[in-house]
């Protein structure tokens, strides 16, 4: 684990129109570490992914990638960058197969012809990498996968572009109790390789399960951002609340405990 983190966000503020929906953000994602960014509704969580991936601009604040301030002006620069966000929707085509998905929108080509080979060869390998077993074919259409199984192809074409960032939206909402553990010992596997892993969960149980920080939005304030094992589940869910629990929450500076 680096002591330096690869994403870090400094004093960020976000509003639309009169309303101001973050407030002097900070947070921190390290590389081989699964960071939990929990809240409840309305926190800011989805706002400030969207920060981060350049779908919206951010008024004010800085944001650091590999140490060095950037502009993310929008998601192709994001993803330039190496930050890639799976959302809840999983943004998959069902009359496509696993290759397919995987690849669109970036396509291989050996002149004008498709590469079908490189890119079956390199799912094929990306898939490895995440000791995925569960899926019989990689030219499977996705219409004939499980929940659990569209959350693993969705992860791995998130990973498949050398991505150091990767941003999981509930990736475990609406499955049952054998996909949750399959998509969680995915994302666990995701921090074991390298990459700063960033889960937004409403379940505290998937969030102490996986994670290594958990970082708490309050009414559009980071409330805190503490190692999983220095907190109980009471204690996070106070947090997540009310924005403070004991010594813990938005009297720290900055909104962070280290």
């Amino acid at each position: 684990m680096s002591s330096q983190p690869v994403l870090e966000i400094r004093g960020l503020d976000k509003s639309f129109g009169p309303v101001q929906v973050l407030h002097e953000v900070a947070f921190s994602a390290y590389a081989g570490e699964v960071t939990a960014l929990v809240g409840d509704n309305g926190a800011g969580k989805s706002t400030l992914v969207k920060c981060i991936g350049g779908t919206y601009s951010i008024d004010a604040g800085e944001l650091l990638f590999d140490g060095r301030p950037v502009q993310v002006n929008s998601p192709r620069e994001a993803a330039d960058l190496g930050i890639e966000i799976v959302y809840q929707d999983l943004a998959l085509c069902d009359n496509l197969d696993i290759v397919q998905n995987m690849f669109l929108g970036r396509e291989k080509k050996s002149g004008l012809v498709l590469d079908e080979a490189t890119m079956e060869e390199m799912a094929a390998k990306t898939l490895d990498s995440l000791s995925v077993r569960t899926v019989k074919s990689i030219r499977q259409l996705v219409s004939s996968l499980s929940g659990g199984q569209r959350q693993t192809v969705a992860i791995a074409k998130a990973v498949l572009w050398n991505s150091k960032v990767v941003i999981l939206d509930e990736p475990t909402a609406a499955l049952g109790v054998a996909q949750t553990a399959q998509v969680l010992e995915l994302v666990r596997r995701l921090a074991d390789n390298g990459l700063a892993v960033i889960l937004i969960s409403h379940n505290m149980n998937d969030v102490f399960a996986v994670s290594d920080r958990i970082a708490a939005l309050y009414l559009g304030r980071m409330a805190a951002q503490v190692k999983t094992a220095d907190v109980t589940h009471s204690q996070v869910v106070e947090l997540i609340t009310s924005g403070r629990s004991g010594e813990l929450g938005l009297q720290n500076v900055n909104g962070v405990t280290a």
